[in-house]
């Protein structure tokens, strides 16, 4: 639950596409989605985004939320880079849509946002230590602590996507990069062909399991959170994962923490926007003082 029931919009800006909504009291309307146009120049980039946020004026929120793949220095509201698009390095966004709509605007990386929409709106949301991991084409992650998100310097917090690992890293064993280049398959492929039984494809997802039970097990040795939530596409494949990765989870050093860990599945809707508008709602206070001040 939120703070506020005041309209707060959340854009979720990727490298493929940009999505956006509206949140009226638990309610996320009128979402919708355009093309990212990622090869164009950074004003032009701009002018997109701000066309679309001018396209909800009539909803007539107060506050702005987006989440974004990529470092962002959360102080200035500088973006230093955002994932598949060469032109956005050390963007001015907030900077560029406070003066351009005169309201608040609060960024942050999308696997944060995750954690956050997960913990606000979602299966999360009794616990106060979390940890948000997005499996995909990528891997991410998204740190709640005692209640609150914690980000790090330049939201570089929970990056284990980067560690290594084995002899590569983390997001190599945690992806769908995994699948790529040991199976020469996607993930979705090989889940369908596991539901239907084939050797292979279960083998390829116990694999799986195994690797991302030592990226939850350094989790644990981290942060000892009391909830992890999984996101993302290959959580639907999470029956051929799960027997392996508990298995995985069973041999860390404490069982005290292991055998409370809670495995939680998200299903919330349009996740990324959900996080987004949790952003407003995180840092409300802020919010309140900029709008008495305006």
């Amino acid at each position: 639950m939120l703070k506020t029931e005041k309209p707060i919009l959340g854009l979720d800006i990727g490298g493929t596409n940009i999505k956006a909504g509206v949140l009226v009291g638990s309610e996320l309307i009128d979402i919708r989605t355009i093309a990212t146009p990622s090869q164009e120049s950074q004003e032009f980039i701009l002018e997109t985004i701000a066309g679309l946020i001018s396209s909800y004026s009539h909803h007539d929120f107060y506050a702005i939320g987006i989440g974004i793949p990529g470092l962002i220095d959360t102080d200035l509201g500088l973006v230093l880079n955002l994932e598949n698009i060469p032109s956005f390095r050390r963007v001015h966004l907030r900077e560029f849509l406070e003066e351009r709509f005169s309201k608040p605007v609060y960024i942050n990386n999308d696997a944060n946002c995750f954690a956050l929409g997960e913990y606000k709106f979602g299966a999360a949301s009794v616990y106060k230590h979390v940890v948000g991991i997005t499996l995909g084409t990528g891997l991410g992650a998204g740190i709640i602590a005692n209640g609150h998100l914690y980000c790090g310097f330049n939201c570089a917090a929970g990056e284990w996507c980067s560690a290594p690992y084995l002899d590569q890293d983390f997001e190599f064993y945690c992806s769908s990069k995994f699948f790529n280049a040991k199976y020469g398959s996607k993930a979705k492929t090989l889940s369908k062909k596991a539901k239907e039984g084939d050797p292979e494809a279960i083998k390829a997802y116990a694999e799986f399991g195994h690797h991302l039970g030592e990226l939850i097990k350094n989790i644990l040795y981290t942060l000892a959170p009391q909830a992890i939530v999984l996101g993302g596409s290959i959580r639907k494949a999470y029956p051929y994962f799960q027997e392996s990765m508990l298995a995985t989870i069973a041999t860390f050093k404490y069982p005290s923490v292991s055998q409370n860990l809670k495995i939680l599945i998200s299903d919330l809707d349009e996740t990324a926007i959900h996080g987004a508008v949790a952003l407003v709602d995180e840092y409300a206070i802020q919010v309140e003082s900029v709008a008495k001040a305006s």
